[in-house]
């Protein structure tokens, strides 16, 4: 096949999506990894583990792209129908390939431990149509298709096996066969100003966009990133073009600019103190722990993070990070003194730089008149200075914690640019 273009679509299988049991991580990822080769994606689809829709969404989507990715239904039980559905469609017949039968007796055997049996062997059937992709994390082989200038790559739902065969075999065969156009993305993330009024702030100079440069809005609770993308053959003019909108865009909203670069709260924080070559550690009532896990989700995070108390009885709040028992029953656990002892008891016994420490009512329940569900209050310091600060969520309990969240990063964030 020549060298051309790839427009992609992305397929996931299985009635765990359908149904919420699962939550798609699959399509959000390869559509990642193809974005960054210069592969657009356009349509990422769920289909439920039956034959004729899945049959009918390749029949349309062989008529709009020429890349077919597809996640699920490779197992070796009765409802994983993909490879011998693929077989059919491809009009190939199920032979044993001796090479994943060999891999998937050494993964039950010797990895395992556990006896081979007859329905292990299915993993090894593959259509006699397809070269087999292999799976080095798992038993169940990935295919490649190609048909009428299609092609079809089949992969297995696991994410983490997924993710091997994607990167170790697929990415490097598509970028041989097919020349992606350069992709360039260019973000800033903005803070405490909303998409509507944002809009309107830059109305006029995103009415003189370059037709070679998108603008997407992408807003979450209080956060609003805009992402710029340009998409062509010339990566060295899109550069220039996409950097000097990304400019632009930059005076117009620094006011509420909080990174220049797409990253996540947690990890602009990690940034932040890397720099700095400073540490910090948590005090989490109303939180749960949730702040300390936002802030170790990635490799590396020993490098900033100390450590948690979750303090979310009295006792602990007054055993572990010596919050004064008088005080508790004279404010209240949610309360600015109670937070701000937080913060001192998790610089002395945990010693960090900094520290965050929330206390609240996230609901449903608890919530009182002075005091109503989705009360909380946050403090940040270090040894020098503490900042507290109050607020009101009026969500549900799980988004309430996610927003207390996102709010002490932040004001962690300010405190570390105060210099205090």
């Amino acid at each position: 096949m020549s060298k051309e273009t790839a427009v992609a679509s992305i397929i996931t299988i299985g009635d765990e999506l359908l149904i919420g049991q699962v939550i798609d991580t699959n399509s959000a990822w390869i559509a990642q990894q193809l974005n960054a080769i210069g592969i657009w994606v356009k349509k990422r689809i769920a289909v439920g583990d039956i034959r004729n829709d899945i049959w009918n969404t390749l029949d349309e989507e062989c008529k709009e792209v020429n890349l077919i990715i597809l996640t699920g239904g490779l197992g070796p039980t009765a409802d994983d129908i993909t490879k011998p559905l693929l077989c059919d469609y491809f009009g190939g017949k199920l032979i044993i390939d001796h090479a994943v039968l060999e891999h998937v007796r050494y993964l039950s055997e010797v990895v395992y431990k556990r006896p081979f049996i007859e329905r292990n062997a299915k993993q090894a059937e593959v259509p006699d149509v397809c070269t087999v992709l292999t799976n080095t994390r798992g038993s169940a082989p990935g295919m490649w298709f190609e048909k009428q200038g299609v092609i079809v790559i089949s992969l297995p739902g696991v994410p983490y096996e997924m993710k091997g065969i994607f990167s170790e075999i697929v990415i490097p065969k598509l970028m041989d066969v097919f020349s992606g156009e350069s992709i360039i993305h260019r973000t800033l993330i903005t803070w405490g100003i909303g998409e509507s009024f944002l809009a309107e702030k830059i109305k006029h100079w995103e009415q003189k966009l370059s037709a070679d440069i998108k603008l997407a809005y992408l807003p979450n609770y209080g956060m609003v990133r805009l992402r710029l993308t340009a998409k062509g053959n010339d990566y060295p003019e899109l550069e220039r073009l996409i950097d000097h909108e990304r400019n632009q865009l930059k005076l117009l909203v620094k006011e509420w600019l909080i990174a220049e670069e797409d990253l996540s709260l947690p990890q602009l924080i990690r940034k932040m103190l890397e720099e700095r070559q400073k540490t910090i550690a948590t005090a989490e009532s109303c939180t749960g722990g949730f702040i300390a896990q936002l802030l170790t989700a990635e490799a590396g995070a020993s490098l900033v993070y100390k450590g948690s108390v979750v303090s979310y009885s009295n006792n602990v709040k007054e055993k572990m990070l010596g919050v004064d028992v008088k005080d508790l029953k004279k404010f209240g656990a949610v309360s600015e003194e109670i937070v701000q002892q937080m913060v001192k008891g998790a610089l002395k016994n945990i010693n960090s730089d900094y520290a965050i420490a929330t206390s609240g009512i996230m609901g449903p329940g608890g919530g009182t008149d002075t005091k109503p569900v989705g009360t909380v209050w946050i403090a940040v310091g270090n040894n020098n200075h503490i900042v507290s600060k109050k607020f009101h969520f009026r969500f549900d309990r799980a988004k309430n914690i996610e927003v207390t969240a996102n709010n002490a990063l932040l004001l962690m964030r300010s405190f570390i640019l105060s210099g205090f």
